[in-house]
């Protein structure tokens, strides 16, 4: 059962000269995009970069410096160790960082950070970053099931056709979760110019699109350069219509917790790959899909309006703000609930009775005999 860590003990002293680009690197380079890298490396106005082994020292210091806040923006534990590993390695520690954007607008409801990693062996790549902790971010997410376009898509073609100019190298584009999605966006709808450039585009178990976007002659374009990646018991990846083949990965833990790619199974130079989804994310996926299909666009808009206006009474901004006054926020939710119209309130109750009723319908999708889960 081996992760990225392993890999990086294997193939960490390999440049990328030496040992090309392969799938692993993209789950960890999607990975690292999740680090809070500002003020450590510089923004798209700028055309110069700072390797990873450089970034890594400044990073150390910040978290000396002020340790509680830099912690408290680290969204997976395991990240800080995976900068350092990175940087002490020879096929990581001299790749360029450049053009870093990590900015949230509650208004726009938009959560966006992207990043341009130069590898040294003539190719960059560009790399969006999923969903954080920030309230705004999930909005976002639970936005795709009613809009055909959200905010963050937008700003990835923005960066995409921004940073490509500057790069005279070909391009390979991903991201995980969200940004598996943004990245696929962002080349589907960039100028032709830049497509062209475009060597491959990862999606690492990132939600998929509405009708219009996969029927649209850019995804056509870039179609068979995507590279898209779900674990066994799939969620995120499974949401909406991806239009494409994956790939599914073997990983070493259960349910949700599949949506981090450090439970991920690598070998030297590829991700250790099983036949079909399971049953569960084969129920969540038709349970959700025949859920969402049975909302008119108005309803799902509505809905997904309700409860985020019931999460944003906690007066919390993220998740571990939330956690950390858990039994106020609570209060506070409880009682927003008083201020909802009796037609909203209506329609929540009779929205989640709804997916209950259509998970029962849909339980016989676990029962499935043994012979026929490959079918």
């Amino acid at each position: 059962m081996a992760d990225i860590f392993d890999y990086l003990t294997w193939r960490g002293d390999l440049k990328f000269s030496q040992a090309p680009f392969n799938p692993v690197d993209n789950i960890i380079l999607s990975q690292f995009s999740y680090l809070p890298l500002d003020g450590i490396v510089p923004g798209p106005e700028d055309k110069e970069g700072i390797s990873i082994r450089s970034a890594a020292e400044m990073f150390r210091e910040k978290l000396k410096k002020n340790k509680s806040n830099i912690k408290s923006l680290i969204i997976y534990k395991d990240d800080p160790l995976l900068f350092s590993t990175l940087a002490s390695s020879n096929r990581f520690g001299d790749c360029r960082l450049f053009g870093y954007a990590n900015y949230i607008d509650t208004a726009r409801e938009v959560q966006f950070s992207a990043l341009c990693i130069d590898l040294g062996d003539s190719s960059c790549f560009i790399v969006f970053r999923g969903t954080d902790f920030s309230f705004v971010g999930w909005k976002e997410d639970f936005n795709m099931g009613f809009t055909e376009t959200i905010p963050a898509q937008l700003e990835a073609t923005e960066y995409l056709e921004k940073m490509a100019p500057m790069i005279k190298s070909p391009l390979r584009i991903g991201g995980h979760s969200k940004g598996g999605n943004l990245a696929i966006y962002a080349a589907s709808n960039c100028c032709k110019k830049i497509q062209k450039r475009i060597t491959d585009v990862y999606s690492n178990d990132g939600p998929g699109f509405h009708k219009s976007v996969i029927t649209s002659k850019g995804f056509a374009e870039i179609r068979d350069r995507i590279r898209s990646y779900i674990p066994q018991s799939s969620v995120v990846g499974m949401f909406l219509e991806h239009g494409c083949d994956y790939s599914v990965i073997k990983s070493s833990k259960i349910g949700l917790l599949q949506h981090e790619l450090y439970s991920w199974e690598v070998t030297h130079n590829d991700m250790v790959q099983v036949g079909k989804v399971t049953l569960g994310s084969r129920f969540v996926d038709k349970t959700l899909k025949e859920w969402i299909s049975g909302l008119n666009h108005k309803d799902r808009e509505k809905f997904t309006n309700a409860l985020y206006s019931i999460l944003k009474a906690s007066q919390a901004k993220s998740i571990p703000e939330l956690e950390k006054n858990w039994f106020i926020a609570a209060g506070r939710m409880i009682k927003s609930l008083g201020n909802i119209d009796d037609a909203t309130r209506h329609l929540i109750r009779k929205t989640l009775g709804d997916l209950f009723y259509t998970a029962q319908r849909n339980i016989n999708t676990l029962l499935i005999p043994e012979k026929n889960k490959n079918e």
